[in-house]
């Protein structure tokens, strides 16, 4: 007896000691009870931007919930009535990003400034309404460590809340576009206030003028950037301006009251500029760029949309020896000014042609033969270009990174091989509505580095280029085939096999894509934006494959993919929770499909015309139950068929309706589209 009794001890002592060992080993596995707070914060540090990312390690156990909250810094709220819970959760916010908020109240300001405190930097607010000037000095009172906020299109703020936001003194950074009730009054409360701004943008805040700008001018000597395009300002304002000591970009834009006698002031200061875009200022011509010549320094200068770009003009520039971007859009060229230019500015980086009459091969190879280091090029919609252009180039350009030659209908398919022969370092090419071939094609995947390649109403191709593009160009991040009538699955299904970090797709009308692309494209989780209207064979099972794989999508747009119905909206709703916006025009989608997408909490943008199975009833529940659109577009004939009431309480709630009375249009065959559309191009 006293044996057992004895075993039995031995037993249960053993039973202890392995238990208790294999606590010890347990202890020991978890590496992260060894970490301090802030291993494991850079450790965060290191998560991919997506949101699921984050959840899933703040669902590990109650202590990396806790850490998580502690080391997030930035919120993006989707809804304002949840601020109180999540501003309580995450304690050390430092940026509150409200743009998927449309409706922000005085009260949600103050809800943030009471919960933030000093450890609020940075706040956006560029997409909400409803606030005023009380919850403004909220932010600005409590908030002492504010140094950016961004109050663009808040249309209704008045110089009362500008003098509110005056409160700010520690403000750096401050954003007013198209705030159009603000005048100089304002302007000069915030001069006064903010002195430590160094970036204001006043884009199209057309109550301001001179008097306000002097007022910043004269305050805030710290300025690095000022946006002023379309101001109505004149000549008044802009000494006081070239005084800054510390001023690198200017924005005049569309102000039509600068001309060349304005630009005088800079030949007496501003030697500190970098940048100065004074892009659609017709009055200015090349006696007022004259004046720049004594800037030095300017890196950056925008003449788009201004006078023509003559002999005279290119000469008003040769005192610029620092100049790496010039950008000419939509000016008419000479051949003596290209060739200046291609004389004078000796460290050109970036050139930028789109939509410039007079552009010919004779004048763009004068310049391009000088320019060896030019990594930017933009010659879209020069129509006069031919296989020559591309030749000089390819053999002059061979460190070029970007090319954009939409529409450029001259050049030959030939000429395309050229591309990937010689400029190997490309990263973005547009080549949309050209001739390129599946052996031009070819030639381009040889581009490693490609992360954008828009190939739209490029007839020519197959997916047999497509196919080589899928195996050569793995760090390919956008692909734009729009209209490319020649590809098919298996050309999608290459593009998916060799380019996992794919986050951008167009197959809109590639009328022979069938379930089985989506199936493939499922496999590329990074995917946020999936167009492929107009492809009739895609079903609901593709869109379930999307939705399911694709974690991170938002933007679809399925519109005349009759084949999808409710069956996968389902789908959609349940997997697709960062969609934000959708387009299900002419789908067959019903009632139970729309009400079923009321679980996404981010979508904000709906495009439903022409759904054949929506009712007015339905309708009206799916619009009440997505509490956080801010825009729908729909068929007119639903706005005589829904009560005036619903509107007002959505509008309330911060959604724009946009109405539309379009009858179905049978689509044209590919040639005939693209004749018609060249007919349409001034």
């Amino acid at each position: 007896m006293a044996t057992t009794t004895t075993t039995k001890l031995k037993r249960s002592s053993c039973l202890q000691s392995i238990k208790s060992q294999k606590a010890v080993l347990n202890t020991h596995t978890n590496f992260f009870h060894f970490l301090s707070d802030e291993l494991i914060f850079i450790i965060l540090d290191f998560l991919t931007p997506n949101p699921i990312d984050r959840k899933s390690f703040s669902l590990v156990c109650k202590s990396f919930y806790s850490l998580e909250s502690k080391h997030r810094r930035t919120l993006t709220p989707l809804r304002s009535d949840h601020l109180p819970t999540i501003l309580t959760r995450y304690p050390s916010v430092t940026r509150v990003d409200l743009t998927l908020c449309p409706r922000i109240t005085d009260a949600s300001l103050i809800t943030i400034s009471n919960a933030c405190k000093s450890n609020l930097q940075s706040i956006d607010l560029s997409r909400s309404k409803y606030f005023s000037g009380a919850g403004l000095q909220s932010l600005a009172l409590n908030c002492k460590n504010m140094v950016e906020i961004d109050l663009s299109n808040a249309t209704e703020l008045r110089d009362s809340a500008a003098a509110a936001l005056a409160e700010a003194k520690n403000l750096e950074r401050l954003w007013l576009g198209r705030c159009k009730m603000i005048t100089d009054m304002g302007v000069g409360c915030i001069a006064v206030g903010c002195r430590k701004l160094k970036l204001i943008s006043l884009k199209w805040c057309l109550g301001v003028g001179d008097l306000g700008i002097e007022l910043l001018a004269l305050k805030c000597k710290d300025l690095q950037s000022l946006d002023l395009s379309y101001l109505p300002i004149t000549e008044k304002c802009l000494p006081s301006i070239f005084k800054l000591p510390h001023l690198e970009d200017l924005v005049l834009e569309g102000c039509f009251g600068i001309d060349d006698d304005s630009l005088a002031a800079l030949k007496h200061g501003c030697k500190s500029l970098k940048k100065l875009d004074i892009s659609s200022c017709q009055n200015i011509s090349h006696n007022g760029l004259a004046s720049l010549t004594s800037g030095g320094v300017l890196e950056q200068l925008v003449l788009s949309h201004g006078s023509p770009v003559t002999l005279a003009l290119a000469d008003s520039l040769k005192k610029l020896p620092m100049l790496q971007s010039i950008k000419l859009d939509g000016c008419s060229i000479t051949y003596a000014g290209l060739q200046a230019i291609g004389n004078w500015c000796v460290s050109l980086r970036e050139l930028s042609l789109s939509k410039c009459p007079g552009v010919t091969d004779e004048g763009l190879s004068s310049l391009l033969t000088k320019h060896k280091d030019l990594q930017k090029l933009d010659i879209t919609c020069c129509r006069m270009i031919t296989y020559t252009s591309i030749d000089r180039i390819t053999l002059s350009c061979t460190a070029l990174t970007s090319l954009r030659m939409e529409s450029c209908t001259l050049v030959p398919r030939e000429a395309f091989v050229l591309i990937g022969q010689r400029c190997r370092f490309l990263e973005e090419i547009d080549i949309t509505d050209n001739e390129v071939d599946d052996e031009g094609l070819k030639s381009i995947s040889r581009c490693s580095e490609l992360s954008s390649l828009k190939l739209g109403i490029c007839l020519n191709i197959t997916d047999e280029g497509v196919a080589q593009v899928g195996m050569c160009c793995s760090k390919l991040v956008e692909l734009d085939l729009y209209r490319c009538t020649g590809i098919s699955d298996s050309g999608i299904s290459a593009i998916a096999r060799g380019c996992l970090g794919l986050e951008m797709i167009n197959i809109a009308y590639c009328k022979d894509i069938t379930d089985s692309s989506l199936i493939s494209l499922s496999k590329c989780s990074s995917l946020n934006t999936v167009e492929s209207r107009g492809c009739p064979l895609i079903t609901s099972l593709g869109l379930a494959a999307i939705a399911v794989g694709c974690k991170q999508l938002v933007k679809l747009d399925i519109k005349k993919c009759i084949n999808i119905d409710d069956a996968g909206m389902i789908p959609l709703a349940h997997f697709s929770q960062n969609l934000r916006q959708i387009n299900l025009s002419y789908t067959s989608v019903t009632d139970v499909g729309l009400l079923s997408l009321a679980s996404i909490s981010c979508l904000q943008s709906l495009t439903i015309l022409h759904l054949k199975g929506l009712t007015a009833s339905g309708l009206a529940a799916a619009l009440l139950v997505c509490g956080g659109l801010t825009k729908v577009k729909l068929q007119a004939t639903f706005k005589s068929l829904l009560p005036q009431a619903l509107f007002e309480h959505l509008e309330a709630r911060g959604c724009l309706f946009l109405w539309r009375d379009k009858f179905f249009r049978a689509e044209l065959d590919p040639q005939c589209w693209k004749l018609q559309l060249e007919d349409n191009i001034p």
